[in-house]
């Protein structure tokens, strides 16, 4: 079957980040690059250095509190999106609750014709499928482009997730908790991987996906 990989990268300098991006998509259809792993004051140089492959990468400036790493305050947070979107990213992956509460960020993405991939994470749990349907509407507000990962406790939680594969044809998404690959065969228009050291709990390595799926390493 036919699938789509995007490798996350999450490097801690410029110089760093376009080597391991350069060899990233080299195999892989996209890559997503974890700038909260960047000091901030870094962002605009490694902007620069991979501005020519941003058209293949999903941009993502992910804060503490939403699992990443950035620990600045959220103005500086919201400063440096709006730098990233500059650089017309292939996707810009912003929280639900970010885009939810910033009027201002709103306007402005929206006047920047940016792609945006809209995300909501849970990492205490599964929401019943009425509660993650009526998520999926709210977030649909901002994009088509949807991104659901939650916290997995049984197997049930598994199913209910990817259940929503079922009656979302009309919007792009990426949704996952116990499988990271079911969601390919769902209609999940990609999934995240890594070039070898998991960036996120569950995550598969690239020559893992596709040796699964072709029977080739």
């Amino acid at each position: 079957m036919a699938y789509k990989t995007c490798v996350s990268i999450a490097e801690k300098t410029p110089k760093k980040l376009k080597q391991t991006l350069a060899k990233a998509l080299k195999k892989s259809d996209y890559a997503e690059i974890r700038f909260d792993f960047l000091n901030p004051n870094s962002v605009p140089e490694a902007l620069h250095l991979i501005r020519k492959d941003l058209g293949r990468c999903v941009s993502t400036l992910r804060p503490i509190r939403e699992g990443g790493k950035f620990s600045g305050n959220e103005k500086n947070r919201i400063s440096i999106i709006k730098l990233i979107a500059e650089y017309d990213p292939f996707l810009l992956d912003i929280e639900y609750n970010t885009l939810r509460k910033n009027r201002n960020l709103q306007r402005y993405l929206k006047n920047t014709d940016t792609s945006l991939l809209v995300s909501w994470h849970n990492f205490k749990q599964t929401p019943t499928v009425p509660v993650l349907k009526k998520k999926i509407l709210e977030m649909k507000k901002f994009s088509n482009n949807i991104k659901i990962v939650t916290m997995a406790r049984s197997v049930n939680d598994g199913s209910r997730i990817l259940s929503l594969y079922n009656n979302n044809k009309n919007v792009k998404l990426i949704a996952f908790s116990m499988s990271r690959l079911l969601c390919l065969l769902l209609g999940s228009p990609y999934t995240y991987v890594s070039l070898g050291k998991p960036i996120a709990p569950g995550q598969f390595s690239l020559d893992e996906v596709k040796s699964i799926f072709t029977g080739r390493k």
